[in-house]
């Protein structure tokens, strides 16, 4: 088959599963940072010895994600389907693979803030908590700026993660560059396609990583 020929079958299929990974990793990311970056600076800040230390909040918080973690991403995609149908109305499609991304992505993006936020030394915050800054303003201006470069590389990481996640849409409807995979590419035999979508799976994670360590590069200089 020509290239010609390839692009002519599969050129239409190729371009709305390519949207519909798109629209799949740009809502569940937006959705999971809005979730995952709070709950991970509540857990550095309530642990014992940081600015709002409460130790009955931080192992909850603690149990919470790691549960949560604990689980394969396709064994959550079934384990959570009344949940899904409940919240969205629908299990399969762009809509129906969005809570269990989210569901994934967020813990994950949690454990990456802590990771990044604890890195901050802490001699910098005590520095400034004895020069009378208020509690909020060295979270914001101090904790937050300081961990900047190391945030945008996790970040980058769970754009990846969830990338992949993506491609396990395909098990139960979900559309994207995986379904095509899974139900052209490997249950009709159609090889040609498969190596297609595994090639664009990995331009499009090198070009994100790319961009997340050059970002990071760029705050590490400011």
């Amino acid at each position: 088959m020509s290239m010609r020929e390839f692009i002519d079958q599969w050129g239409d299929i190729l371009w709305e599963g390519a949207i519909q990974t798109f629209q799949m990793t740009s809502i569940s990311l937006i959705i999971a940072i809005l979730i995952g970056i709070p709950l991970g600076v509540a857990v550095v800040l309530t642990r014992p010895g940081q600015l709002l230390a409460n130790r009955f909040f931080y192992q909850v918080l603690n149990i919470i994600i790691n549960i949560v973690r604990s689980i394969p991403f396709i064994i959550l995609l079934f384990f959570i389907i009344p949940f899904t149908k409940f919240i969205v109305g629908t299990t399969i499609g762009v809509e129906g693979i969005i809570v269990p991304l989210v569901l994934y992505t967020a813990p994950y993006i949690a454990r990456l803030m802590e990771t990044a936020l604890l890195e901050v030394d802490h001699g910098v915050i005590e520095a400034y908590k004895a020069m009378g800054m208020k509690r909020g303003q060295i979270i914001w201006h101090v904790l937050l700026r300081e961990a900047r470069p190391s945030i945008i590389l996790g970040l980058t990481l769970a754009t990846v993660s969830l990338i992949g996640a993506t491609a396990m849409a395909g098990l139960v409807g979900g559309g994207g560059l995986g379904d095509i995979a899974y139900r052209y590419g490997f249950q009709q035999y159609e090889t040609p396609l498969m190596y297609v979508v595994v090639i664009l799976l990995i331009l499009l994670v090198q070009i994100l990583q790319t961009i997340g360590n050059k970002w990071s590069a760029h705050l590490k200089r400011d």
